[in-house]
């Protein structure tokens, strides 16, 4: 690590759950971003700013009006540019030592195992069932930790699928295909700061992770209240009958 590193990333080093190792850790990870709206704005900032060396971000959208009031890697003069490449120049601005790709395009199929399987973490900060089952099945298929989220009106949720833990749940687990209605922002609407909280507490898992400390959302649903100020975690079984992860495959 060089000096100008060190001092960067000096506030961190100094707590004992990272320390020079894990900073080092955080700068030669890879982590996939699907979706660069309300969750994958702040996602992507908070991990760029915290040093992970490589950061994959996909999505296939333009930057519109109504994302502004709370994609908070785009502004107004990236209306109608694409939102990968508006936040490309926000990860610049916050930390020019990070090595981003751009996947300008809907990742699936073969090329999201691929890429699912280059990665430390994927982070999913999508917006509907379809896709999430995807990722969720290519991280299972790849044996990538995920980190999931979603957030729309005044409420939130975060789980993180880890394959390598045999009694972990994933994400269909949770949800089946017949939850494959839209409930999205578009339709139903969303309080800005709700997505940067469940944005920041995915980027926070997925840090941990990494590094390599504390005790990460596996086998858990973190849900967010924010009319009423309230967190819950509920503990979720494994479904040995799920499709994808169970006995059902």
């Amino acid at each position: 690590m060089e000096d100008h590193e060190l001092l960067r990333y000096s506030r961190q080093i100094m707590l004992p759950e990272i320390d020079i190792s894990g900073q080092e850790k955080l700068l030669q990870s890879s982590v996939l971003v699907v979706g660069m709206g309300g969750l994958g704005c702040p996602i992507v900032m908070y991990l760029a700013a915290a040093g992970v060396g490589h950061l994959i971000l996909a999505d296939f959208d333009a930057v519109d009006l109504t994302n502004l009031q709370r994609q908070i890697a785009h502004g107004t003069a990236d209306i109608g540019r694409q939102k990968v490449e508006s936040a490309y120049q926000t990860i610049m601005n916050l930390n020019p030592g990070t090595s981003v790709s751009l996947i300008n395009e809907r990742l699936e199929g073969d090329a999201l195992l691929a890429q699912a399987e280059s990665a430390d973490v994927v982070v999913d900060a999508t917006d509907n069932f379809t896709t999430r089952f995807a990722i969720n099945a290519a991280c299972v298929k790849t044996r990538t930790p995920l980190v999931s989220g979603a957030a729309v009106q005044l409420e939130g949720q975060v789980i993180v699928i880890n394959p390598e833990d045999s009694e972990s749940p994933c994400y269909r687990c949770l949800y089946n295909e017949a939850d494959d209605a839209q409930f999205s922002c578009a339709e139903n609407g969303v309080l800005a700061p709700v997505v940067g909280m469940i944005g920041t507490v995915q980027a926070m898992e997925t840090i941990k992770l990494l590094v390599g400390f504390g005790e990460i959302l596996s086998g858990y649903l973190l849900v967010l209240d924010a009319k009423n100020m309230e967190w819950r975690k509920l503990r979720l079984p494994k479904n040995e009958e799920c499709p994808v992860c169970g006995g059902g495959r």
